[in-house]
């Protein structure tokens, strides 16, 4: 299954992602996002396409 990882330093915390993910594997976490639904991720890859700062990335995993 895909899991969205942010990278911190380029994270802006705009939320975004959050807004874009239909899934609410995002949220703001001391303004940055972070994935807290990781399990619900279905690899749409909207918060990626979103990301104005290109903070997101997506990993493969089993």
């Amino acid at each position: 299954m895909p899991r969205p990882i942010i990278n911190e330093d380029e994270c802006s915390g705009c939320g975004i992602c959050v807004d874009t993910c239909p899934d609410s594997v995002l949220e703001l976490v001391d303004d940055k996002a972070e994935p807290v639904n990781e399990d619900d991720c279905t690899g749409c890859a909207s918060c990626m396409e979103e990301c104005p700062m290109g903070a997101i990335v997506e990993v493969e995993e089993d």
